[in-house]
């Protein structure tokens, strides 16, 4: 169910009310803007001055509080404003603005409707694509209790893909999807490409992992890229937020032997954000996304009108791959950083920094890889983080936000959600996926 967000207006009175907010500390200024008087349509168009308040929705009240005044002081009601030099902002895509992840959600869609444009020998060569040979870590074993190997899962795929690939009617078969879908071979399939999905992520850093998911896109254009993504998001959006367990058939043991994995299912617009971007940039604070996804699947999402974020096409900034001509090559462009850890600082500086003269006003993420963004920027006033109970280094960040609960002027910030519905909820403190349980922070270990 794919839901478009209202854009909610409220106009202040003048200056009186503007320096009114200007005046009192962060902490009161929900109170200042809640008892703002609501203009009539006639006042409104007789005031030239005013713009668009932030929503408050479903944030935490200090988290609003936050926000709204780091937009007084630095948009376009400012004294200081200067539309020759706009501030800007940087968002994370996947779980920060949308709930879950959309290159994950569209990765399983690839392997349930069986999208890949590949060869069974270009299959083969795509899943070892710069991935180390030998076994992956300890966690990663099958059910048996045997550690897998990367040329063990690589063989069993191969000869699953090869006879998907001259079976189904999409490639060079005859079946229904159906008829294939229902089959040992494909059973197996799924289960071990999203287990070795997770066991390169898991064992290998993000240099490895990262790309890799993107390689299932050689062959195609860019329209079929985004053609994909977009039937993905508007799937996955109607489909329930659950954990979804996998187990390969007994059958089909193969090398690797059979191995169980689990997914979450689902994607949920994010309407606070989506109003958060609105209301930077009617407050003239220009709004970026920097992903670690790739950037064609990321614009889907970002730009078409019926998700309701509207940004500009060229605001949105993703990992790239090579292409030959006009299709996807299963490799990296090596003039453009990987958008993980430091590399989203050095892109955000390559990008947008060096050509402004100063870094992002606002940066808001959710995981370790927006770490080095959050907190690499001296010209940063405010970073929200999408709390996610997560430990490493967003814990750190997410510890220190913890600690600024209470004061007036936080350099970071918590915005709790529930994992369950997909909604924000008006707190810090977050519910995990399966649990009805608020918690702060990661457990510590």
């Amino acid at each position: 169910m794919v839901h478009k967000r209202k854009q909610v207006k409220k106009i202040i009175a003048g200056a009186v009310i503007g320096t009114l907010l200007l005046s009192v500390p962060v902490s009161g200024v929900l109170a200042a803007n809640m008892q703002s008087p609501i203009l009539t349509n006639s006042q409104a168009h007789a005031n030239t001055t005013a713009v668009q308040m932030l929503d408050p929705g479903k944030w935490a009240l200090r988290n609003y509080a936050a926000v709204q005044d780091l937009i007084e002081r630095y948009g376009i009601k400012s004294s200081t404003y200067n539309s020759d030099k706009k501030p800007y902002v940087i968002f994370d895509w996947d779980n920060t603005s949308i709930m879950n992840d959309t290159e994950e959600a569209l990765f399983i869609y690839m392997m349930d409707h069986l999208t890949f444009k590949l060869t069974p020998e270009e299959f083969t060569k795509v899943i070892k694509t710069n991935v180390p040979e030998g076994a992956f870590s300890e966690e990663y074993k099958n059910t048996k209790g045997e550690r897998i190997t990367l040329a063990a899962i690589s063989k069993d795929l191969s000869r699953d893909y090869e006879y998907l690939y001259s079976h189904y009617e999409g490639l060079k078969g005859t079946q229904s999807l159906e008829t294939v879908q229902a089959s040992d071979q494909f059973k197996d399939f799924k289960a071990k490409l999203y287990f070795l999905y997770e066991a390169i992520n898991g064992t290998y850093d993000t240099s490895v992992g990262y790309p890799w998911v993107l390689y299932f896109f050689a062959n195609m254009t860019t329209e079929e890229v985004q053609r994909l993504a977009e039937a993905s998001n508007d799937y996955n959006l109607g489909g329930a937020l659950s954990k979804i367990k996998m187990a390969s058939p007994e059958s089909m043991a193969g090398e690797a032997g059979p191995v169980s994995v689990s997914y979450t299912s689902g994607l949920r617009l994010t309407p606070e954000i989506a109003n958060l971007m609105h209301t930077f940039r009617e407050n003239g604070i220009d709004v970026y996304v920097v992903s670690a996804s790739m950037k064609e699947v990321v614009e889907v999402f970002a730009t078409n009108p019926k998700y309701g974020y509207n940004l500009p096409k060229e605001n949105v900034i993703g990992i790239r791959l090579k292409k030959s001509g006009d299709t996807y090559l299963p490799a990296l462009r090596t003039d453009w950083p990987l958008t993980v850890n430091h590399g989203k600082t050095e892109v955000i500086q390559k990008e947008i920094a060096d050509k402004r003269g100063y870094g992002p006003l606002f940066v808001a993420g959710d995981s370790n890889g927006d770490y080095e963004m959050m907190t690499e920027f001296p010209d940063t006033e405010l970073v929200l983080i999408i709390n996610r109970a997560k430990g490493g280094k967003v814990g750190k960040v997410s510890a220190i936000a913890a600690s600024e609960m209470e004061k007036k002027n936080p350099k970071f910030i918590l915005q709790g959600h529930d994992e369950n519905t997909g909604q924000w909820i008006p707190t810090e403190y977050t519910i995990t996926l399966g649990s009805t349980e608020k918690v702060l922070l990661a457990a510590p270990k």
